[in-house]
C-alpha cells in the first residue's frame, strides 16, 4: 500500500476544499454577512492540515487498484467532515453528526436534510450547502485530476473508482484532459441553466443554487417549498435539466465531436428516456382530477418522475400524498437511477439492462442449453467480466441495503419510512415517503441510524465497493 500517495492526495483534496471556501465567503460579503470570520477560519483549518501533507510530492507516485479505491474513499469522508466545520460553527447545526449528515448528503448529492426550516440558514450557508452539490456532483477527484497532474499523471485508478456505471472510459488518451473536457460540459450546462433561470424571472441567487442542485441533480433548495412556489416554465426547466444532466457525459462529448450517429446509439440513454416518458404518463393518468389542468398534471407529474429517477430529489408537490401507483412507480425508478456516466444516482439503467438482459439469457440457456447466447448492449457484446461486476455491485447493494435496513428498524418509524429512507440515501434521492417524505426530514432519527444512513449516502455514490473495500481488512494487509 503506497501510503504516501493517499496522503498526498487526501492534502490537496483539503487543500481544494479550503479554496471552495471562497465561495460561501464571497457570499457572505455580498450579502453583508456576519459570518465572513467562519469560512476564513474554515479555510485556514482544511489549510492547517493539507498544506503539510502536500509540501513534498512523494517518490513513488504508483496508485493502483487499491490505492485508488482507499483515496476515494478517504478523499469524501475527509471532504465531508471539513465540510462540516461552517454548520457546527455558525451554530445552524450544532451537532456535528447531524452537521456531518448534511454535508454528506451534499456532496453525494443526496439531497436528505436533518432540517426543517431551510429559510432560516443564511445566504451565505444556503450556498455553501448548494455548492456541495456542484463539487461532488462531477466527483471530488474528477476535478483534482482536471487541474493537477496527480500520480504521474496515471489517475485512471482514481477516475475508475470514482465514477459512476460498470465501466469507465476515457474520452481522449489523457486522463487528465478527459476530467477536463467532462468539467468544460458540466460547467457550461450549469451556466446554461443559470440564464435560463434567470431569464424566467428566477432571483439570480435562486437561480444559481438551484443550477448547482440541478446539475449535480442533488436536490437542495434554498426554499422550504423547495421549487413549488415558482412558476411553470421554471419548474419545466428544470425538469429539462434534471434529465440533461441524467444522461452519460460521454453523449455530449460524441455531440460536440460530430460523432451524432454513436451518440445517438446509446441503448441506455434511449431506454432512460422511455422510462421517464412511460412513467409521466402513467403517473399523470393516475393524479387525473387532482389540479385544476391538464398542464398542470403533466408538469407536476414530468418533474416528480424526472426527480426520482435522476435522484435529484426537488419537488414541486408532496408525492406521498399521491395515489398508491404513482407513489410505487416512484420508489421503483428510485432503484433504477440515471445514466453510467451522469452526475445522477441510483443502479443506473446500464446495470439494470445488464441485469434483465442476464435473466433472459439465464432463460434461455436452460430452454436450450447446447446454444450459444451472448448479452449485447448497444450493438456490442458484454463481456463477461462486465457481467460478473455487475452481478458482484448487484449482490454487494443488496446485502448493504438489507443490513442498513436492519439497523434503522432499531427506531421507532413504519416499515415504509425506514424502508424509503435506505432507499434514498443509498440511491442518493434524498425525500423517501411516510416519516422522510417531502413535508418530513430526518432529524427524528437517531446517532446509530443517522451514522448508518451517512454510510448508506457514501456507498451509494462510490458505488458500493471503494467504502466497503475501506472496511475489509485485506485492505491493510501487506
Amino acid at each position: 500500500m503506497n501510503y504516501r500517495i493517499i496522503l498526498y492526495t487526501l492534502g490537496w483534496v483539503l487543500n481544494i476544499e479550503a479554496v471552495c471556501m471562497l465561495v460561501p465567503l464571497a457570499g457572505a460579503v455580498v450579502f453583508g454577512e456576519a459570518y465572513i470570520p467562519v469560512y476564513i477560519l474554515c479555510a485556514i483549518i482544511c489549510l492547517a492540515f493539507g498544506v503539510p501533507l502536500t509540501l513534498k510530492s512523494p517518490k513513488n507516485t504508483g496508485m493502483y487498484a487499491r490505492e485508488g479505491l482507499v483515496t476515494v474513499s478517504l478523499s469524501w469522508i475527509v471532504i465531508s467532515i471539513f465540510g462540516a466545520l461552517p454548520f457546527v460553527i455558525t451554530g445552524y447545526i450544532p451537532n456535528f453528526i447531524d452537521a456531518l449528515f448534511e454535508t454528506v448528503s451534499g456532496f453525494t448529492t443526496t439531497g436528505a436534510t436533518v432540517l426543517s426550516d431551510i429559510e432560516a440558514l443564511p445566504k451565505s450557508l444556503l450556498l455553501w450547502r448548494s455548492f456541495t452539490h456542484w463539487i461532488g456532483g462531477m466527483g471530488v477527484l474528477v476535478f483534482l485530476v482536471a487541474i493537477l497532474p496527480l500520480c504521474g499523471g496515471k489517475n485512471m485508478h482514481l477516475l475508475r473508482a470514482e465514477s459512476t456505471g460498470p465501466s469507465v472510459s476515457k474520452l481522449v488518451p489523457k486522463v487528465g484532459s478527459s476530467a477536463k473536457i467532462l468539467y468544460g460540459i458540466y460547467t457550461f450546462l450549469t451556466v446554461l441553466q443559470v440564464v435560463l433561470l434567470v431569464a424566467g424571472k428566477m432571483p439570480f441567487f435562486e437561480a444559481l443554487t438551484t443550477a448547482f442542485g440541478t446539475a449535480g441533480t442533488g436536490g437542495f433548495a434554498v426554499k422550504n417549498s423547495s421549487i413549488a412556489e415558482y412558476s411553470p416554465y421554471i419548474q419545466n426547466v428544470v425538469s429539462v435539466f434534471m434529465i440533461i444532466f441524467g444522461i452519460d457525459f460521454t453523449v455530449y462529448y460524441l455531440i460536440l465531436m460530430r460523432k451524432f450517429k454513436e451518440a445517438f446509439s446509446s441503448e441506455e440513454a434511449r431506454v432512460y428516456l422511455a422510462i421517464i416518458a412511460v412513467s409521466t404518463v402513467v403517473v399523470a393518468f393516475n393524479c387525473y382530477g387532482m389540479y385544476s389542468s391538464v398542464g398542470e398534471n403533466l408538469t407536476h407529474s414530468l418533474f416528480q418522475v424526472s426527480s426520482v429517477i435522476t435522484t435529484t430529489g426537488f419537488t414541486t408537490k408532496d408525492f406521498d400524498k399521491w395515489p398508491q401507483l404513482s407513489t410505487t412507480i416512484l420508489t421503483m425508478i428510485m432503484f433504477v437511477g440515471a445514466c453510467a456516466g451522469s452526475t445522477g444516482g441510483g443502479m443506473k439503467v446500464s446495470r439494470i439492462l445488464i441485469l434483465v438482459k442476464s435473466m433472459f439469457k439465464e432463460i434461455r440457456d436452460a430452454i436450450r442449453p447446447n446454444s450459444i447466447h451472448k448479452i449485447k448492449f448497444s450493438g456490442r457484446t458484454v463481456e463477461p467480466e462486465v457481467i460478473k461486476t455487475v452481478n458482484g455491485y448487484a449482490a454487494a447493494y443488496v446485502a448493504v441495503f438489507a443490513v442498513s435496513l436492519l439497523l434503522v428498524s432499531l427506531d421507532n418509524f413504519n416499515f415504509t419510512t425506514n424502508f424509503t429512507a435506505v432507499a434514498a440515501t443509498i440511491n442518493n434521492v434524498g425525500p423517501g415517503l411516510a416519516g422522510v417524505g417531502p413535508a418530513s426530514n430526518f432529524a427524528g432519527y437517531g446517532t446509530l441510524s443517522t451514522l448508518v444512513l451517512i454510510f448508506d449516502m457514501l456507498v451509494g455514490r462510490l458505488e458500493v465497493f471503494p467504502m466497503l473495500v475501506l472496511l475489509s481488512a485485506h485492505t491493510w494487509h501487506k
